[in-house]
């Protein structure tokens, strides 16, 4: 369930308890840990990737664990030619999965700041020639290191700010490099209003969870020696905030680091008909699209893990359109009568298959007569069925969600780009206004694109068209 991005599992830390931390860890449902093996000498790199050879997860005893080596920037001016050496060497090894932890601390002097630079530029050159993601520390240098990594070429992806307890302004500007943050203990903390904030204004997909063990552990164990099975709390914590499910940001944070680092899960790339986000389950109908709008995944470059076709942590990638056998069984198999409500969504237009989608949820209500159902809708399918949608969805569905996306033809035209061309945002205000007059509940909704009048579409939705507006937020699906 739990994936611990950062944890140092040397016997520095734990003496003799290493492998009793990994088994409380399992017991916990940490499923996955990456352990530093980050120093001065070639030792401390080793003794990670031989925790992570005694733990590589097929044997039943306790979660997969890999290993990131490194020179730690407090060693930087201590790292001789032994180190750079084992560096060299481990990188090619099969349980190294990352190169650090490396970067620039300035609030403590361990070591110069020109070591550290020096050190930061020479693993970011050994990543990028291996192929290996970044772990990097900053402490208290956010400029330098923003000035160090725009210089050099980048692995892609560039990896992960580790122990991220910046505010957002810090974690726009790392995530526009292409940076995962991971996220410590400290948003368990009080006194941690600006990690809060970059919390509550980043997408879960932005971010890993780590315990950075033996340090950092989080309320209620703070003061307290740290370790992987505690990374629940932080877990907790951000789904307050995020208005997630522990579940929802337990899965994203274990997908996002799976592939950040490349490692391979059972059941990772099975695309999914029915999933659960929050307390809603929704039902992926299809990939096709009567629109190309510029904001969604499928269609531009991804920034980084936990893009393209995954939402929140699952894979709706379908190829063709399943069956409908198989997504009535794909429902039955998550208990929609569990769910607040059932929507038929998914990364598609569910309207194009409006026969189906009808029959589906006409199945549901006859089964299970309390189901809430929701459509969310690009609100073309009157115009690309040439059928009064809208009054074949009455009785059927309890909440219609129309994606507006723009207060005229002609931005819409631009957004959400379709063959049907500007008649394509009438047929839009069309079907919101035919909806209202025969279903329960019509939303309308915008993607708050930077440049977009939100306010106008908000004033269109309620005033001209009488249903209510939501603003969804941009580059945050689900």
């Amino acid at each position: 369930m739990f994936f611990d991005s950062h944890a140092h599992l040397d016997r520095r830390s734990f003496g003799d308890e290493v492998e009793a931390v990994v088994a409380r860890a399992a017991e916990a449902g940490v499923v996955g840990i990456v352990a530093i093996g980050s120093g001065a000498t070639g030792a401390d790199m080793t003794e990670a990737v031989e925790c992570a050879r005694r733990h590589p997860g097929a044997d039943g005893r306790g979660p997969p664990i890999r290993a990131a080596v490194g020179v730690h920037p407090h060693e930087a001016d201590r790292a001789g030619p032994e180190a750079w050496e084992t560096l060299a060497r481990l990188v090619g090894e099969p349980e190294v999965v990352a190169v650090g932890e490396t970067g620039l601390d300035f609030h403590y002097a361990f070591s110069s700041r020109e070591g550290q630079v020096a050190a930061f530029r020479r693993q970011i050159g050994v990543a990028t020639a291996a192929g290996l993601p970044l772990v990097v520390h900053c402490r208290e240098a956010e400029a330098a290191c923003l000035e160090v990594l725009r210089s050099v070429p980048l692995p892609d992806p560039p990896g992960v700010i580790h122990c991220f307890t910046s505010g957002a302004e810090a974690a726009r500007a790392w995530r526009d490099m292409g940076f995962l943050l991971s996220i410590p203990g400290v948003v368990t903390f009080r006194n941690a209003e600006p990690l809060l904030d970059a919390v509550r204004s980043l997408p879960v997909d932005a971010l890993l969870v780590e315990t950075d063990s033996p340090y950092l552990a989080p309320v209620p164990f703070r003061g307290r020696r740290n370790e992987p099975a505690h990374v629940r709390h932080t877990v907790e914590a951000i789904a307050a905030l995020k208005c997630l499910s522990v579940e929802d940001v337990a899965r994203v944070t274990r997908v996002n680091a799976e592939r950040l680092f490349g490692i391979a899960a059972e059941g990772a790339s099975a695309p999914r008909l029915a999933y659960v986000i929050r307390d809603s389950l929704y039902v992926n109908m299809t990939n096709r699209c009567t629109l190309r709008c510029t904001f969604c995944g499928k269609h531009r470059r991804a920034r980084g893990p936990g893009s393209d076709y995954t939402v929140k942590g699952h894979d709706l990638r379908v190829g063709r359109d399943p069956p409908v056998e198989a997504i009535v069984a794909a429902i039955e198999a998550e208990d929609p009568g569990r769910r607040s409500e059932v929507v038929f969504c998914g990364y598609g237009e569910p309207l194009l298959r409006l026969d189906d989608v009808r029959a589906i949820a006409g199945g549901l209500k006859a089964g299970r007569p309390g189901v809430r159902i929701r459509v969310n809708t690009d609100g073309l399918a009157s115009l690309v069925h040439g059928r009064d949608v809208p009054a074949e969805l009455a009785g059927l569905v309890d909440v219609v969600s129309v994606s507006l996306n723009a207060p005229d033809a002609a931005t819409y035209a631009r957004i959400c780009p379709s063959r049907h061309g500007e008649a394509a945002f009438h047929a839009v205000c069309d079907f919101l206004r035919r909806a209202r007059e025969v279903l329960p509940e019509v939303w309308a909704t915008a993607v708050a694109l930077p440049g977009l009048d939100v306010e106008a579409c908000r004033r269109l939705a309620e005033a001209t068209l009488g249903v209510r507006f939501r603003a969804r937020p941009y580059d945050d699906v689900g």
